[in-house]
């Protein structure tokens, strides 16, 4: 699940982090984050495979709800003083290694 945030997410669904929004390099650490990140990760793997709408549902249903809900000022990430410029990824440090196993396996 680290993989698909840091390879692919964060550089898709870049904002502007620091004024109204807000994310914690740390992601990994706030389970309500975890537990969202996933569910978008598991709802891509499912949706990419649809060539027709797949991605464009995946971003109105899933993506835009839960990553609106975590870069909240009032979500879980409002302490956060991250900040980015426009068009810059989504902060990120890395996780402890094992602490996402590869599920693939």
């Amino acid at each position: 699940m680290n993989e698909f945030f840091r390879d692919y997410l964060r550089h898709v669904y870049k904002r502007r982090v620091g004024h109204s929004r807000c994310w914690n390099p740390e992601w990994w650490r706030v389970d309500e984050a975890v537990v969202r990140l996933e569910s978008l990760w598991r709802a891509w793997e499912f949706l990419r495979q649809d060539a027709s709408t797949g991605t464009s549902i995946w971003f109105r249903d899933h993506a835009d709800h839960h990553m609106n809900a975590l870069m909240d000022a009032d979500g879980p990430f409002g302490d956060s003083l991250a900040e980015t410029g426009w068009g810059d990824p989504l902060p990120h440090t890395e996780p402890p290694e094992g602490l996402f196993p590869d599920i693939r396996e």
